[in-house]
């Protein structure tokens, strides 16, 4: 990459061309006081980060010596906390405190729905995902196993009229259950002329297109959610239906994190700047990308808002699109993009919110995102309040650079690392103008607590987390502490990711326990489970949930630091190779896309071939398992080798289909994808806080060059 110096800085032409030519332009921002300003802004900022990074290995050592000073010793809580507190790990809480921000969209603090995480390095997954805010019912249940392929209700080729009528029967159900009739059940409605509709709360019936007697659809709501009911008697499905109903279009992705973190491979200026470029491309409303769908090339598109007219005969504007935050990467990670005076790379986190804020100012001018003027910004991998304070000192300089008021950025803690668990409160209050946003991450937490807890002993079995006391006490604290700081109507409390995105019936089962538990928004994988999931809203009032909530008794933080170590394991050899390949399956399959194609985020078949969404998350889970059991002697590093090879011929096998796919078998000792995925296990337990972003970086570079 050709270097261009701008003051004490060395950046890559890519980076200073795209700032210069499309991200700064249209902004009212100066060029070169931009990047005076940003030379200054990075040289007081980045030494800070560097500290704080030290610190964090500093603690870790800490912890480390005090398992080995008490390897053989059953775990004493008490002592165990005191411990911690006197490291620093845990710090003294305060007086309460409610959250003051300001300015915030409707979609964070009044819509509880599914929230949608894409990647922003593609453009097309940016696009679908930002236009996931509406999706077809009809679609999601006929294309997922929701709707069972018994008595003839297959999916295979053309429309099967069975399976159809399978789909609007669930549909149909879905309003009876939601949007109850006074009489008789919607199958049976034939008249869907406005003034009789025959709606138990009439004030559910909002608006409609067409005329009154024949509208062509008919806008619902209930717990803030819309459904638009499409009529078409033209249509196939609708011509048959008695109501002539051929569509039920449901608000789904309420919101959406677009994500330049766990599921993307960014390593350089140019790779940083395909992701940028697609989030300028959504701010300024211009991301186009063409694709191609029953063998015509279409050209995607954002989607535009949604009109109606309203039974009280006022304009009804929705919002076409979901709200977009943008992940940015953490502290630890450094980027070669941009070299400091010092020789060294700059933060990567620092350089995401600085070009981040910078082409949202896009969006203050034609609010094609937010309508309140307001940049969102989930920040991941804190580890405790001082890093927490650190962000906000980070977005206060963005925010004086760029000349914006102060608290414009909005914040989103993720809630997935010990350390910043244990601290929440005093995490949110380090943010409490900025806050929209904590949740909770079962598999980075998990990561971390593996990592934390190296020393304690092996591991219980990865599939045995779910059941720990830590974690669920851990899914419980973070509603506990988000309500107490007020976050009800005000932010985001949310939930993990669904990470089985052909398992679509299984979630349905599952997943409405993120709305019961109190949480106004949970991850999903793709728009389709984004449809389905929203179904769950309309079932649960969440906000009505958590002012139940807010009258149970705290989860105790006691039970957060009961470590998941086996108690005295007597596994099986079978039991063991069993547990290692379904983990170097996952590594494997994810591992060699990311560092062979640079593709952050990967549909991996596991042991059982279920296909799981892998991302760096899941891959630190894996890595640090693996790692934990070599470590303790659960097993031999020729045990762990004999598995790697072994699986990496499955995986192979896996993608036989894919022409861009590098064999890892029978080229071990050249395969750089290999070697990473062998580094991540043997050299995971020096890993710092066990992240796997140093060596999949250092590979995926040494793959380009």
């Amino acid at each position: 990459m050709t270097k261009i110096k701008k003051g004490n800085l060395s950046i890559d032409k890519v980076l200073v061309d795209f700032i210069t030519d499309e991200a700064i332009p249209g902004t009212d921002t100066n060029v070169e006081d931009f990047w005076s300003k940003f030379d200054l802004a990075i040289h007081e900022l980045a030494p800070i980060n560097k500290k704080l990074i030290q610190k964090r290995e500093a603690i870790q050592k800490q912890i480390d010596d005090w398992h080995l000073a008490n390897k053989g010793k059953d775990l004493n809580r008490d002592e165990y906390f005191k411990f911690l507190k006197s490291i620093g790990y845990i710090v003294d809480e305060k007086e309460d405190f409610l959250v003051s921000t300001a300015n915030v969209d409707d979609e964070i603090a009044s819509i509880a729905g599914p929230q949608l995480v894409v990647p922003i390095d593609n453009a097309r997954y940016a696009l679908n995902a930002a236009n996931a805010r509406w999706g077809s019912l009809y679609d999601a249940l006929y294309g997922t196993d929701v709707i069972s392929e018994e008595n003839g209700a297959n999916r295979v080729g053309g429309y099967n009229p069975v399976r159809g009528d399978k789909v609007i029967s669930y549909a149909k159900s879905f309003l009876d259950k939601n949007f109850p009739l006074s009489s008789g059940n919607w199958k049976d409605l034939a008249d869907l002329s406005i003034d009789k509709i025959p709606l138990k709360n009439k004030k559910q019936l909002i608006g409609y297109n067409g005329s009154k007697d024949k509208p062509s659809s008919i806008l619902l709501k209930n717990n803030n959610l819309h459904v638009d009911i499409i009529v078409d008697p033209n249509s196939k499905i609708g011509a048959s239906d008695k109501a002539h109903i051929s569509d039920i279009v449901i608000e789904s992705a309420i919101s959406t994190i677009v994500d330049n973190e766990d599921s993307v491979a960014a390593v350089d200026g140019e790779d940083k700047v395909r992701c940028y470029r697609n989030w300028l491309g959504i701010m300024k409303g211009t991301l186009q990308a063409e694709m191609e769908k029953n063998g015509k090339k279409i050209i995607r598109k954002l989607n535009a808002d949604r009109h109606y007219e309203g039974v009280d005969g006022k304009k009804i504007t929705l919002h076409g699109r979901a709200l977009l935050l943008n992940r940015n990467v953490g502290h630890l990670m450094t980027n070669p993009a941009v070299i400091l005076k010092d020789g060294s790379e700059i933060p990567e986190g620092i350089l995401d919110a600085f070009v981040s804020v910078l082409c949202a100012k896009h969006d203050f001018k034609n609010k094609k995102n937010s309508r309140t003027g307001s940049v969102y910004i989930v920040k991941p991998k804190m580890h405790g309040p001082e890093e927490v304070a650190f962000t906000n000192t980070i977005f206060s300089k963005v925010e004086d650079v760029l000349g914006l008021k102060r608290n414009t950025i909005k914040v989103g803690i993720m809630d997935e690392e010990r350390r910043t668990t244990v601290n929440l409160k005093e995490c949110i209050r380090a943010v409490k103008e900025r806050i929209v946003f904590i949740n909770t991450g079962f598999l980075d937490r998990t990561g971390d607590e593996m990592h934390t807890s190296f020393e304690a002993g092996p591991m219980i079995f990865k599939g045995d987390m779910k059941k720990s006391v830590w974690l669920n006490t851990y899914e419980d604290w973070n509603v506990d502490i988000g309500l107490a700081c007020g976050l009800s109507g005000k932010a985001q409390i949310g939930k993990g990711m669904w990470a089985m995105p052909d398992r679509m019936a299984d979630m349905m089962t599952q997943k409405i326990g993120h709305p019961n538990a109190g949480a106004n928004c949970a991850w999903v994988p793709s728009p389709t489970a984004a449809t389905l999931h929203a179904t769950h809203y309309h079932q649960v009032d969440v906000f009505k949930k958590q002012a139940e909530l807010k009258s149970r008794s705290r989860a105790k933080v006691e039970n957060i630091l009961t470590i998941p170590v086996a108690d005295r394991p007597n596994w099986s050899v079978e039991e063991i190779n069993k547990e290692l390949e379904n983990n170097a399956q996952g590594i494997l399959g994810y591992v060699v896309r990311w560092v062979d194609q640079g593709v952050g985020c990967s549909k991996v078949p596991d042991i059982n071939n279920v296909g799981l969404m892998e991302d760096r998350a899941t891959l630190r889970i894996s890595s640090q398992h693996m790692a934990n059991w070599l470590h303790h002697g659960i097993c031999t590093k020729d045990q762990v080798m004999t598995v790697m090879k072994k699986m990496a011929g499955i995986v192979d096998k896996q993608n036989s289909g894919d022409k861009k796919y590098e064999p890892m078998s029978g080229n071990f000792e050249k395969s750089i994808a290999f070697l990473a995925a062998c580094d991540l296990v043997f050299k995971g337990r020096v890993q710092p806080s066990g992240y796997t972003e140093p060596l999949l970086h250092q590979r995926r570079l040494e793959k380009k060059a």
